[in-house]
């Protein structure tokens, strides 16, 4: 279905002046409007605007501007361009589109420093910003870091040109960026950098520093072609040279007296070299691909580093490789998003940030014997009222291994809220899931969490959780989460068995752990048997006491893994990236917003439980007809169907474990309910009430002001320094942990040729 329209106001026939600010403005032609929307393809829409002015598909290229930029240029190509224009202007209601024919100009250089043949080098930059002051006379590639960022992502169409004090310039029609250029494949690689041929003007121009300085002059040189080398390189002077041998381009500046300004002494523009068609990304530097792709980060947070290369290549000429473009992708990110480093020095500020903005809330970390970063962990007080007031006593615990630039694992505890929802209690970041980090973790928990009643938790048995949790919430119950157990169990088997009978034996796993009753479970784990000896003595010695509904004694209310909270793990998942400070300040936004979404939705709600719970006691009132109640005396009833229950209204149990495992009356009770005639809705789980659900939400998680930008701080949390953990993000691509109901069983090849498992037709060794 279509999105929204946009009515492109498609301009040509005119042309771009530059103001003062290096803006650019369009002047004259002729305008005609058109309306697009996502769903309009690249040359349908080029078809429409040509037959609009008259002109011709092949001589023409479709440009536009970013919104609030009149500086850069981008060039509609494809099907995936006119996409993301529309994407970048979806909250306004027209966009100016400007068309331009493509002819052949020949640039009057005249008025310019020699240029380059289009066949020669771009520019070369290999040398760091804090080289040595004094430079030996052999030259190097320069690779300056330069703090300037100019965030063009495509078609840059920017004045960059500094204007000597005592010399009036102007930019000369025939090298204004935007006029037409033949479609050749070389000059339509350089078309994105013509707007960079005037970046250096001669001797006498200035510029802020050294920094603004070897920008302009490598925008130049990608401009003009050609690569250079630096002969002198440091804070207060400049000495470049062309990088092929005997030829005589050089350009010398250096630092004002009294000024930081840089202003160029000596320059020879004249080229002399043939150059060679070299477009290597060695050419560029990391910082100029962040500057370049700057914009479009924001806008697209996704955007892969395969991208980048294409996008360069396309638009630049230059052929970068993986890593330069992933360099300069970490580059842009950290200027946009701030410093890792920086982030975890905050961290006394941020969590006495936490605590001041959201009173009652948990935030504390700890640090290793060198400063480093060891444990952060963080509970709002809205999340611990919530949970105390009306929530269950049930816990979930789970780890999501964090893939930012100094790794670490993400623990957390969740519960279930009254509709079955997620509802984030705490949380912790470590630098490693371990033994001691859970121990600490809950230690935290119990401290932040000071109750009377037992909680029945979730999660793995390993990991030294059992031990933790017996000692720490002593009282409480442990269930063993079935994923987890599962996984141990096709590990820990030897036997050769195919995809169909571990799938068979995983199913009567499950089976036998939600069995109500001990003979239920018994014929489960009889069938297992019969498959394998093995799988049978593993299940009874993996204590089924603390993951077999039959024996459990804790209330799980049927929730059997500790995966329960995929959703907070998804919100740690898509800001992992973040440094350390962000990510949870993006989490605890999530929270925020969960937290006011379903206050507001439970405020329409008219029904005694919430929607869920609703839903499942209707099912089982359905039950009820065929049901037959024989009273008598005293509270115990029998009931009569397929099978015969006995139920204890007063002790709200069923024989059948339906009543007790879920909390909501079963079928049964129900019909027992009917008969002495009272409601269900006074023998259903507290917790499940409309009424629970909202006091869960009634508090709110509250904004952290300045969280990437500390103010003064306490003389207490200035001696307190927090250094990145030496844990570093290991080379090749970070494995992806997914979450929501698997195939826990992979599935295993099987021959077409021999039906045998474990091998496919073409490595078949069998003889038939």
């Amino acid at each position: 279905m279509a999105g929204k329209k946009i009515i492109a106001i498609c301009q040509s026939g005119g042309e771009f002046e530059a103001d003062k600010d290096g803006s650019l403005s369009y002047r004259g032609g002729d305008a005609h409007a058109i309306d697009i929307d996502d769903q309009m393809k690249f040359n349908e829409f080029k078809m429409e605007v040509a037959e609009m002015f008259n002109c011709s598909i092949s001589t023409m290229s479709i440009k536009y501007f970013l919104p609030k930029n009149k500086k850069t240029l981008i060039t509609i190509s494809n099907d995936k361009d006119l996409k993301r224009m529309i994407k970048f202007h979806v909250d306004s209601v027209t966009v100016d589109i400007y068309v331009m024919t493509e002819e052949v100009v020949a640039l009057d250089v005249s008025n310019m420093p020699a240029s380059r043949s289009s066949r020669t080098t771009l520019s070369e930059a290999v040398v760091p910003v804090d080289a040595p002051l004094d430079m030996k006379d052999d030259m190097v590639d320069d690779t300056t870091y330069p703090d300037v960022s100019l965030g063009l992502p495509l078609d840059v169409v920017d004045d960059t040109t500094h204007v000597d004090v005592d010399a009036q310039i102007t930019m000369p029609n025939e090298i204004s960026p935007v006029l037409p250029l033949s479609i050749s494949n070389e000059e339509k690689h350089v078309k994105a950098a013509q707007q960079w041929q005037n970046t250096i003007t001669g001797v006498g121009q200035r510029f802020s520093g050294v920094h603004e300085f070897r920008e302009a002059l490598r925008k130049y040189a990608i401009a003009h072609q050609f690569a250079f080398r630096y002969k002198k390189n440091d804070s207060h002077r400049v000495t470049v040279k062309c990088k092929a041998e005997g030829c005589p381009w050089r350009i010398h500046a250096s630092r004002l007296s009294t000024t930081q300004l840089i202003c160029i002494k000596k320059m020879n523009a004249t080229h002399t070299c043939e150059g060679a068609v070299v477009t290597t990304g060695y050419q560029a530097t990391r910082s100029w691909v962040a500057s370049i792709i700057m914009d479009k980060l924001k806008v697209f947070p996704n955007y892969k580093p395969k991208d980048i290369v294409n996008d360069i290549k396309q638009e630049y000429g230059i052929q970068l490789n993986y890593f330069q473009a992933w360099r300069g992708k970490e580059i842009a990110k950290e200027q946009l998003q701030g410093s890792y480093k920086e982030a975890y020095s905050q961290l006394p500020f941020f969590c006495e940030k936490i605590m001041e903005t959201n009173p009652g809330s948990f935030a504390t970390f700890t640090t290793k014997e060198d400063s480093s970063f060891h444990r952060l962990f963080v509970s709002f007080h809205a999340s611990l009222y919530g949970f105390q007031q009306g929530c269950r006593p049930l816990l979930f615990l789970d780890s999501i291994s964090l893939k930012s630039k100094y790794q670490g694992t993400l623990l957390a505890a969740t519960a279930a809220d009254g509709d079955d929802g997620v509802f984030p209690v705490a949380f912790s970041v470590v630098d490693a899931e371990t033994d001691d980090n859970w121990h600490w973790f809950l230690l935290q928990l119990k401290s932040a969490l000071p109750t009377s009643r037992p909680i029945t938790f979730v999660a793995d048995r390993e990991k030294g959780l059992r031990e933790s949790i017996a000692e720490i919430f002593q009282g409480s119950f442990h269930g063993y989460c079935l994923r987890y157990l599962t996984e141990q169990l096709l590990k820990d088997l030897k036997g050769q068995f195919s995809h169909e009978v571990k799938r068979l034996m995983v199913e009567d796993f499950y089976a036998a752990a939600y069995a109500p009753r001990p003979e239920s479970f018994q014929r489960c784990l009889e069938t297992i048997k019969s498959i394998s000896l093995e799988a049978y003595n593993w299940l009874i010695q993996s204590e089924p006491m603390n993951w077999a509904n039959a024996f459990f004694q804790g209330a799980r209310y049927n929730h059997m893994a500790s995966n329960f909270g995929e959703l907070f793990y998804s919100w740690a998942s898509e800001a992992h990236e973040l440094p350390i400070t962000q990510m949870v300040d993006v989490i605890r936004g999530k929270i925020m917003e969960l937290f006011f979404t379903r206050r507001t939705d439970s405020n329409q709600w008219m029904t005694r439980l919430t929607p869920s719970m609703e839903e499942k006691l209707e099912k089982e009132t359905v039950k009820v007809r065929p049901l037959q109640v024989l009273l008598s005396g005293g509270n115990t009833f029998e009931v009569r169907g397929d099978t015969i229950e006995v139920v204890d209204i007063d002790h709200w149990d069923c024989s059948c474990k339906g009543w007790q495992l879920t909390g909501l009356p079963c079928c049964h009770a129900i019909a027992v309910i009917s008969c002495i005639g009272q409601s269900p809705y006074e023998y259903c789980s507290r917790y499940f009430t409309t009424e629970s659900y909202r006091l869960t939400y009634s508090e709110s998680v509250h904004p952290i002001p300045n969280v990437d930008r500390p103010m003064e701080k306490d003389s207490s949390l200035v001696a307190v320094t927090v250094t990145p953990p030496p844990t570093r993000r290991p080379p090749g691509r970070p494995t992806t942990k997914r979450f929501g109901s698997q195939e826990v069983v992979k599935r295993q090849l099987q021959c077409s040729r021999c039906k045998g498992v474990g091998h496919n037709k073409s490595t078949c060794k069998e003889l038939l």
